[in-house]
């Protein structure tokens, strides 16, 4: 039985196809030549960062269900942008996850912050929205992709300028991993089974480089939680639902890193 990462992925592949009916990728390609913003590097931004945090707008997940679905993106990145997000990552899918490409271009008219687009990145057309809309960095999900594609696909977001986060989340996966990859993450809930466990980062800690730019995904709920990763090699943590299930996520973030969570 196919499990919900597959019914993701396939409805991303219709969607794409969808849009590349509407959108020519010629246009798209010179939509995103003529966009004039000069990307920023996640990858030092987390570096540079006293907290490390990706603070993440996301409406709904297949998991949780609604969670804040009236969320509006320009106010939530603005809040985390002012309390101390080293980055935000905006959820671009609708159908699972609420969002849409259009958040991602109101987030970079909103905040200077290196900003990630999340979605199920399964074409080149994807890469040449994401930039076209703003985006610093995509990220690439292993488990839906294969090794040719992850390296096709970085040197294509290279070549827009934009950075790439790879993410894992168990040791089979770690073949896909290529050091041409900007930044690595590890995602703590399997999206197979939805199960969330943050010994995952701590365990896939130790097969990876150690000067690769580590990212702790999902199930990050406490301060002490990100103390721990850091000490075990990381240098971000991706946040969403710990932010986004409060009225005010930015605020949310303030009392996160003050220890009032």
């Amino acid at each position: 039985m196919a499990n919900i990462l597959d019914n993701i992925v396939a409805n991303k592949r219709m969607e794409v196809d969808a849009m590349k009916a509407l959108i020519p990728m010629e246009l798209l390609v010179r939509a995103a030549e003529n966009v004039d913003y000069e990307p920023v590097s996640l990858r030092e931004a987390l570096l540079a960062s006293p907290t490390g945090i990706i603070a993440e707008c996301k409406r709904r997940s297949p998991s949780k269900g609604e969670i804040h679905p009236k969320a509006d993106v320009r106010s939530v990145v603005v809040g985390y942008a002012a309390n101390g997000a080293a980055a935000c990552s905006v959820l671009t899918d609708t159908v699972y996850f609420g969002g849409a490409l259009s958040d991602l271009a109101v987030a970079r008219s909103s905040v200077s912050i290196p900003l990630l687009r999340k979605d199920f990145i399964v074409s080149d057309y994807q890469l040449y929205q994401a930039r076209a809309c703003g985006a610093d960095a995509v990220l690439l999900i292993a488990s839906v992709l294969s090794a040719d594609e992850i390296r096709r696909f970085t040197a294509t977001a290279h070549s827009l300028g934009l950075e790439v986060l790879l993410e894992l989340h168990d040791e089979s996966e770690l073949g896909r991993y290529i050091p041409e990859v900007d930044v690595v993450g590890v995602n703590n809930r399997n999206l197979g089974t939805f199960v969330t466990d943050l010994n995952t980062s701590r365990i896939m800690a130790g097969y990876l480089p150690a000067d690769a730019v580590k990212v702790a995904e999902s199930g990050i709920r406490t301060i002490s939680d990100i103390e721990s990763l850091r000490s075990a090699g990381y240098s971000g943590f991706l946040i969403g639902e710990t932010f986004m299930k409060a009225s005010d996520p930015g605020a949310a973030l303030k009392d996160f890193i003050d220890g009032n969570n």
